[in-house]
Formats: C-alpha cells, structure tokens, sequence
C-alpha cells in the first residue's frame, strides 16, 4: 500500500485551498470596471506562457496521453469555473464556492445513475441533506428567487462531471497535463466571448452586468496585477491541492476543500464586509456535513 502522510496532506490541501479563497476575493476589484471575457483571456494567456515556459526549460512535461479525454474532461472543468467567475461579481463568495462545492452530492449521484455504483442509507441522506443546504444558500431572505442565484450549484455540476471525467477518462495523465489543458480552455473560452461582444457589443448593459455582458475593456494597472496575481494564485493552488492528494487518502482530502468556503467567506468579511444571512449559513453548514459524510462513506 502507498504510504500516507494524513497531517502533511492537510497542511498542503488548507494552503491550496487559502491560496485560491484570497485570490479569488481579488474579483472584486475588477468586477464593477472590466470584463469577465478579457479577464479570462488575460489570465489564459499568462497561465499557458507560464506552463510553456516551465514545458521549454524541461521542468514539466505537457505530453498528454489521451489528448482528447483530456479536452473533454477539461470543457466541463472550465466550464465550471467559467460560471464560478461570472458569479463573483454579484453574488457573495462564500455562496458562490459553497455551491460550487455541490460538486460531491453530483459526483455520487450521477455515479450511481450512470455507473451503477450503490449507496446506503447514509449517503443517500447526505445527498438529501446536501439538496436542502443547496436550496437554503440560494434562497434569498426577501422570498424572491433570482435564476442567478442557482448557477454556483450549476457549475458544482459541470464541476462533478469533470471530476468522474479525471477518473474515468484521464488516469495516469500528469497533473501538469490537466492544468495546461484547464487554463487553455477557459481561456479559449474567454478569447471567443471577448472578440464576440467586442465586435458586436450589447448597446443598453443593465446596471451591474458589466462584468459579464462587455467585452473589450481598457485595462488599468489594477486588472493587471488582479490578473496577474489571479493566474499565479490558480497555478501555485493547485499544485499545492495536487500535492495535498499525493500524500493522503483522496476522500480525506476532499473533505478539506470545505475549508474553502470558510476561508472565502472570512476574506470577503475581512477585506469587503459581506456577510451571509442565517439561512446561507445554515445552508453551508449542511453542504458541508453532506460532504463530509459522502467522503467518510465512501471508503467504507
């Protein structure tokens, strides 16, 4: 059996996980001024030239056995993350990767919808229970559901996909494969958003879509260094979550990726004063005992 290193691994998996919560606050900055498609093409452009950088030198190799699971699995990945990044501007990111965080309920469900695998009464409790956490975050206090309000649990589905996808498509291809094809995809998508609505731009931009609706926008010193310091955040946080695995049970992990929405939430109190109501927060704690529960069940 592989040796395991439990405390090792949580230090890594909370240091990924309080690397991508801070620089994911940094969307704030840019959210009201820029343009999610010009950011994404930024941050793709500067992500792939760093990995190619690394690739030229011989510090990692980008060979990838099975060039199209990779895309196809990495589609749904960006795409996930996609969505993710158009929610940061005008919800609270602590909903937003509380949501995202979905991901496990989906990942057991499709599982056994589609794979045949089985599950007892715990799991399907946790899915139950991960279902109500999911409705009370995106309910709003004033009664008034918004469709917005559900596209983080949107993306924790693109998301589960992906994550059955890297274990039925893509075994044995490098973490550095499988980052290489993430930022390139989602910045191909950003790229094609970008010439898009900069080329056919929507005349009247309600107040507060800018983020999504605009394309091309002259950038200022603070989208570049939010870009620049968001590219290195995404690389260095994943290579720290990527290590966090290779050290521990895989099920161990995952249960502390819930650290996200705390850390998320903690630095969208601290640096922007947003703070969630009862309800969301009582959502969020149930997501997170359904997931827990999901990891812990499923070595058994």
């Amino acid at each position: 059996m592989q040796t395991t290193f439990p405390k090792l691994s949580m230090m890594f998996t909370l240091s990924g996980m309080f690397t991508l919560a801070l620089t994911d606050n940094l969307i704030v900055l840019v959210s009201e001024t820029s343009s999610l498609w010009f950011f994404q093409t930024l941050r793709g452009v500067f992500a792939v030239g760093l990995l190619l950088l690394l690739a030229l030198f011989g510090v990692v190799s980008l060979h990838a056995n099975r060039p199209s699971r990779v895309i196809l699995r990495n589609t749904f990945n960006a795409t996930a993350l996609l969505i993710y990044f158009a929610c940061l501007a005008f919800l609270p990111i602590g909903i937003v990767a509380a949501g995202f965080l979905t991901a496990p309920i989906f990942v057991l469900v499709l599982s056994i919808l589609f794979r045949g695998e089985r599950a007892g009464v715990w799991r399907w409790g946790a899915v139950t229970l991960g279902f109500v956490g999911a409705l009370m975050l995106v309910w709003p206090e004033d009664g008034a559901l918004a469709w917005y309000s559900a596209l983080p649990v949107v993306a924790g589905l693109f998301y589960a996909v992906s994550a059955l996808g890297t274990r039925m498509w893509c075994e044995g291809e490098s973490v550095w494969v499988m980052t290489f094809a993430y930022v390139s995809i989602l910045g191909l998508f950003g790229a094609i958003g970008l010439v898009v609505l900069t080329i056919w731009p929507i005349a009247e931009i309600p107040d507060g879509s800018g983020w999504v609706l605009q394309g091309y926008v002259t950038p200022d010193r603070t989208m570049l260094w939010v870009t620049v310091a968001q590219a290195l955040g995404s690389v260095v946080g994943v290579m720290l979550l990527t290590r966090g695995y290779q050290l521990g049970e895989a099920s161990y992990v995952a249960i502390n990726e819930y650290s996200m929405i705390v850390f998320a939430s903690f630095f969208a109190w601290l640096l922007w004063g947003q703070t969630l109501s009862t309800v969301a927060l009582i959502g969020m704690a149930l997501i997170i005992m359904s997931g827990t529960i999901i990891a812990l069940r499923s070595t058994k």
